[in-house]
């Protein structure tokens, strides 16, 4: 299936297709993995690859499917199908929610009604809601700097998981992750919740990071040099004291790629640094060698961090 897929994404270079034509002589059994693959991409419905005719031999031995393997077949391809729509239900939702969003890579300034500014980052959404009687935006997911215009009668609260944030004028980044969400102040004065109801708050001062837990929305308390907060917005990522798998989460709205970590004992090493958003592979890469760690490209499409 990693030849169909890199045939298919560099149709027209000629040492991929001999790099193939040499995989497929080495061994009859990858010439039965090649058939089997074929079957797979006819059940699909996709059309015939380029360089058809390195394999036109190999393909003619595919025969169609007996009627009763046809319907399990079918019955998966059904299941398949179930499983996407499943684990897309999440993303179409936020889709459906957000007022203002950004896709893989791309980053964007929204100027709301009240003359605030939010700086979106890749891969990230936001619901915005401005009445005469207060001003509420909802994190929906990646990260946000916020530049709040100054309004005594409107407070402006920000929701991003179980956190809540209430400003009157100030400016702040707030990064939102499976794990918890991250609020750093660069101006003014906020207070910060952890139990999503706005109460109990915790007054922040400018330099202040609060971590809020996404499960028991305890909050941890640091501080972070005030120049690299919002530094996502000139292409570098900072982070301090949180997990790979936290860096990896936000690094992946930057990449095309699908990233994962099976290694979770290197998915759970703590980190602090500065990463280049510009070229996503090294920054994985900075990421996790200084803990052993290698990034293994699988193809265009994947791209696996491990130690081994």
């Amino acid at each position: 299936m990693d030849w169909l897929l890199r045939l298919k994404d560099e149709p027209r270079c000629q040492q991929t297709a001999a790099d193939f034509k040499a995989w497929l002589d080495r061994s009859e059994r990858n010439r039965a993995a090649w058939r089997s693959a074929l079957r797979t991409w006819a059940l699909l419905g996709e059309v015939e690859p380029r360089h058809a005719h390195l394999w036109r031999q190999e393909s003619a031995e595919v025969v169609p499917l007996p009627k009763r393997r046809r319907r399990v077949a079918a019955a998966a391809l059904a299941l398949a199908a179930a499983l996407v729509l499943f684990l897309a239900a999440p993303a179409f939702m936020i889709w459906l929610q957000a007022d203002f969003r950004t896709g893989t890579g791309e980053s964007r300034v929204v100027t709301l009604a009240d003359g605030s500014e939010v700086d979106l980052s890749a891969g990230s959404a936001i619901d915005v809601d401005l009445t005469a009687e207060g001003r509420r935006v909802r994190l929906l997911a990646g990260q946000a700097f916020f530049d709040v215009a100054h309004d005594a009668a409107r407070p402006f609260t920000v929701e991003a998981g179980n956190a809540s944030v209430v400003v009157l004028g100030t400016a702040f980044d707030v990064a939102l992750d499976d794990a918890a969400t991250t609020v750093q102040l660069a101006r003014g004065v906020v207070g910060i919740s952890g139990d999503g109801t706005g109460r109990g708050v915790a007054e922040m001062a400018p330099g202040d990071m609060a971590t809020v837990d996404g499960k028991t929305g305890a909050i941890t308390r640091t501080t972070v040099p005030l120049e690299e907060i919002g530094a996502w917005r000139s292409g570098r990522l900072f982070v301090n004291d949180v997990t790979i798998d936290s860096v990896v989460a936000r690094l992946q709205r930057y990449h095309s790629a699908w990233i994962s970590v099976p290694d979770r004992t290197l998915g759970r090493q703590r980190v602090t640094g500065l990463y280049d958003l510009s070229d996503p592979d090294r920054a994985l890469k900075a990421l996790v060698t200084p803990h052993g760690g290698k990034v293994r490209s699988v193809s265009a499409y994947a791209r696996i961090l491990s130690r081994f």
